[in-house]
């Protein structure tokens, strides 16, 4: 079998394969054939059955509320090759989150962003509990879960750093592939949506995260959340 087609394959498993640990290994493998054979994502697949897809993920937030959200769905999507980025409709006063990337790193980004997002919300909705109980008030609460979705963001990406750190021959097949790039010609340069703080009594939630997010493995808990019948739900970085 040519190595385009057996790599073109590995990436079809990859974002179709409903196990994300089968998926997580193909994408794993694609990878290092692409290295070892200096191809990239888009000279692997034959130039007319190039697909980029540029679509609303389902996930928004506001500047008080998930405020986190943007560059979690930026730092997952740099490691799929895709870009996300945040989208304010009219008189709303929340954004929504998109996502572009080729067809395979796509569907496998997603699903991982929208795990990601679930596992946040979850750990955000038991510390709201706990807080309420406490009798906190609600700007302290919205401060507390925004802190650990920073941290969980901030753990995440030093945990790809680390992985990348120890692959460095993945540097050419993880840019950003040209199609891509040309498909988000038209968005403004990355801006931060809002500064969080973390510091004073805040810092202790942004180290849970932080510590949560290093150890995030979708390869694994996808599997046994959607074995458990779990559903995923959920909508410039």
């Amino acid at each position: 079998m040519d190595i385009k087609d057996r790599i073109a394959k590995l990436l079809a498993l990859a974002g179709n394969n409903p196990s994300e640990s089968e998926a997580q290994a193909a994408l794993l493998k694609a990878r290092e054939l692409m290295a070892e054979h200096k191809l990239r994502p888009e000279e692997v697949q034959k130039g007319e059955n190039i697909k980029v897809i540029r679509e609303c993920i389902g996930l928004t937030c506001t500047k008080m509320t998930d405020a986190w959200l943007p560059p979690l769905c930026s730092t997952i999507a740099k490691h799929y090759c895709c870009i996300a980025f945040r989208r304010h409709e009219a008189r709303a006063k929340h954004v929504t989150m998109y996502l572009v990337g080729l067809e395979e790193d796509f569907a496998l980004c997603k699903r991982i962003i929208l795990y990601a997002y679930s596992c946040v919300k979850d750990r955000c909705d038991a510390l709201r509990r706990e807080k309420k109980r406490q009798g906190w008030d609600a700007r302290s609460i919205r401060e507390v879960c925004n802190a650990y979705g920073v941290g969980f963001q901030s753990g995440l990406k030093a945990a790809y750093d680390e992985q990348n750190a120890e692959h460095q021959e993945w540097g050419l097949v993880l840019a950003i592939p040209q199609p891509v790039k040309a498909a988000t010609s038209d968005l403004g340069k990355p801006s931060t949506y809002v500064k969080i703080p973390v510091n004073d009594w805040r810092s202790n939630y942004a180290a849970q995260g932080y510590y949560e997010g290093r150890k995030f493995d979708p390869g694994t808990k996808l599997d046994q959340h959607q074995h458990a019948g779990l559903a995923l739900s959920g909508g410039n970085a």
